[in-house]
């Protein structure tokens, strides 16, 4: 978010937002590279460190999803097609492939492939899409 707007926010908000924003995409990358590694290892301690990871990552999302649906849905007002609104909307359904994607890890070992994989490679090249066009735009305005 540029720095004009998390000035009309709160700073407590921002502060947590901040914080808590980039660790979910550590843990889904972590666990991407877990299900990469799994596919040519075939050792299940790979896709069952993937599952955690993926469950840990959600867990951590919620709060700075919130924080962030309050900044850009509530009070701001952002022209549709803005950064700050594709950010929200690749990062939300970034989370939705994730869930899919812890449901397909309740699986049995080998169950996981080929859907966790493309479900995990969705969703962080989302997520990583959201931050580059984020950073893009916001330097070019």
């Amino acid at each position: 978010m540029t720095s004009q707007v998390t000035s009309r926010h709160s700073t407590f908000a921002v502060a947590v937002y901040s914080l808590l924003h980039p660790v979910p995409l550590g843990f889904f990358v972590a666990g991407w590279i877990f299900d990469i590694i799994y596919i040519y290892s075939t050792e299940v301690l790979w896709t069952q460190g993937a599952s955690w990871l993926i469950a840990i990552g959600l867990v951590i999302a919620i709060i700075p999803r919130l924080i962030n649906l309050v900044q850009v849905w509530v009070g701001a007002a952002y022209p549709q097609g803005s950064a700050v609104k594709v950010h929200f909307w690749s990062y939300l359904v970034a989370i939705v492939l994730e869930i899919f994607n812890a449901f397909i890890h309740s699986r049995d070992a080998f169950a996981v492939v080929p859907t966790g994989v493309i479900l995990s490679t969705l969703a962080v090249i989302l997520m990583l899409f959201a931050n580059l066009q984020l950073a893009v735009r916001e330097r070019t305005a």
